[in-house]
Formats: C-alpha cells, structure tokens, sequence
C-alpha cells in the first residue's frame, strides 16, 4: 500500500506503491468477478472432474462421461473407440486430427469436446458405407496417395469439407484447402491428383 507521509498528512505515492497498489487491487477483482458472475447465474462452473457430454457423432447420438478439459480428438479415440483419425502433433499444426464439424474442419486436438455439443461432428470412421467408400476415400486408393498413411484420415476430412464446399475447385483452391495438412512422407502430389479426380464428381 501506499505509506503515510506524516508532514504533509496525506499518501507519499512513489512508482514501487503505486504498481503494488494497483496489482493488489487487480487481483482483488480477477478473484471477485466470477464469484459474482457465478451468483449472478449467468455461468455455470463444471469440473475439474467427469461431467455427462452428448455428442452427435456421424450421425450418431454419444453420451460420454468426460473432465471438460478432454479433446474431441481424445473423447473419440479414448471413449468412443473411434480411432481412425490420429494424433500427430497434438498442438494443431499437422492436421493428422481434422474432423468436419458442422461442415468445417477442425483440429480436433486443439476442439474441446464440451465445446461441440449440439453440432454435427464427423470424422474418418462416418464415411464409408458398409462396404463401399465414400468417393474420396476410394480416390485416395486409386491414385496411391498415401504412404505411411498417419495423415491420411485428416487429407480426407479435410478434402471431404473442401469438396462439399466447392465441387469444382481449381488447383490453387486445392492447395488453399489442404494448407493446413502435412504429409511428412511428402506424397502431395498424389493427393492433389486424387482430389482433383472427384472433383465435380459424386460426393457421397
């Protein structure tokens, strides 16, 4: 706090208790709000332990019982047994994890589950039909675009959300599209190739 000056019986502020005051009385008021939010009801606290999260999954309703501080990536693989999008970098750079929520992709490893309730979520696992793929799944097949095949889940979603989008994109709108995917086996040019054979073609 700021100290007494006793000859001029008023407050000596020098720059040291002047940053001291105002931190305490900033502290004061980070501590202070969410309580009074909390009793204002406008938010409602959950956790630090599982808390019941319903998703809707490829169509498919899924009651989980999760902390909130749970991916969606992790939700899927570590609850739900839907393993087939993969954990690459886990910091949302690679794209090995992109799934389709309400039509756009997103790094699910970066995607709290908690967060996406109410919305269509898809991934890898939802495409393919019994026994047939979804066409970008069988493009990927036909023109050999994969080879360790870590990314290749995340390629897809991501070429399934472009396609829907824009049926018939150019080249660059490929490459715009996929920019936030990597192969680190580097067979890109092979993934271009199958993208751009359905292109304009059935989706699925």
């Amino acid at each position: 706090m700021a100290k007494k000056d006793a000859a001029s019986n008023g407050f000596r502020l020098n720059r040291r208790n002047f940053l001291r005051t105002t931190g305490v009385v900033s502290l004061a008021e980070t501590i202070a709000a969410p309580v009074e939010v909390a009793a204002q009801g406008t938010v409602a606290t959950v956790g630090p332990g599982e808390v019941p999260v319903r998703l809707n999954v490829n169509g498919k309703q899924l009651d989980l019982m999760i902390e909130p501080r749970v991916t969606l990536l992790d939700a899927l693989r570590m609850r739900a047994n839907l393993t087939g999008n993969k954990r690459g970098c886990d910091r949302g750079a690679c794209g090995a994890c992109t799934m389709i929520v309400d039509g756009r992709p997103v790094y699910s490893c970066s995607t709290l589950a908690i967060e996406v309730q109410g919305k269509q979520i898809r991934n890898v696992d939802g495409l393919a039909t019994a026994d047939q793929l979804h066409p970008v799944q069988q493009a990927f097949c036909d023109k050999d675009a994969l080879m360790c095949g870590f990314c290749t889940p995340g390629f897809i979603m991501a070429s399934v959300a472009l396609l829907e989008k824009n049926p018939n994109p150019s080249p660059e709108q490929i490459r715009k599209g996929l920019d936030g995917n990597i192969c680190r086996c580097g067979t890109f040019s092979r993934i271009f190739e199958a993208v751009s054979s359905v292109k304009g073609g059935q989706r699925g």
